[in-house]
């Protein structure tokens, strides 16, 4: 049976050694590994390279520079081996396909499996009011279903995006477009610094295809027993 795993495990921790030892717990039931901006600043593209030689990897840097400078980044990230990484869709179409057009030759140059490319749309952090602060006057809603579109039109594999607009990106652009959800919490009412939310069981049911989590497991008690229950709770398989 193929394997339904869909949680990303956000390694979002300040060393190197604790990454290692939460691969080493999880692997086994982990969809893959989210290694962000705090662990890639304190431990580098080495870290990126072991923890992916292994294991897949969701680079999550949210790419976002002119388009030459993402494409060239893009690649760089494809020769790290990571399974997936991002680019801040609000970039552009330019900038995205330029960036999958690069990515993709080098690949296919040099044999390299081509990482999923997918779109950042709006921030889960990010309400109306951080909307309106910088200009854009669309409620959220529009917005990521507006990026989501640009995205697909620009050959991205999928978006990142909140659980309450995953069912309106599938209905525009079909169940192959992969949809990557963080602002998942087990209980509402421990958003954090999150504002727009959901439990597991409700983004996979409204279509996500893969589940970023990160501190509902790692402050865990047991992060093994946290993401057992949490697979249990969304019907995940090995």
């Amino acid at each position: 049976m193929r394997s339904t795993k869909r949680v990303i495990v956000a390694l979002d921790v300040e060393t190197a050694n604790e990454a290692r030892q939460i691969v080493g717990e999880l692997r086994d039931h982990a969809a893959a590994f989210k290694i962000g901006l705090q662990l890639f600043t304190a431990a580098g593209p080495e870290l990126v390279r072991e923890i992916s030689a292994e294991n897949r990897v969701f680079l999550d840097l949210k790419f976002h520079d002119i388009p030459n400078t993402v494409a060239k980044a893009g690649v760089e990230a494809a020769k790290l081996g990571v399974w997936m990484f991002n680019v801040h869709a609000s970039g552009g179409s330019e900038m995205m396909r330029r960036t999958v057009e690069e990515v993709g030759a080098k690949c296919e140059r040099e044999r390299l499996e081509r990482p999923l490319i997918i779109g950042v749309t709006v921030l889960t952090s990010s309400g109306a009011n951080t909307l309106l602060e910088i200009g854009i006057e669309q409620d959220a809603g529009e917005q990521v279903l507006r990026l989501a579109r640009l995205s697909a039109g620009s050959g991205l594999d999928g978006v990142v995006a909140s659980p309450l607009e995953i069912a309106t990106i599938k209905n525009a652009n079909g169940d192959g477009f992969v949809v990557v959800t963080p602002g998942i919490r087990a209980e509402i009412g421990t958003n954090n610094d999150q504002k727009r939310v959901s439990t597991p069981r409700n983004a996979v049911s409204n279509g996500a295809d893969y589940l970023v989590i990160g501190r509902p497991i790692l402050t865990s008690e047991d992060r093994l027993a946290k993401l057992t229950e949490i697979n249990d709770e969304i019907g995940a398989t090995d």
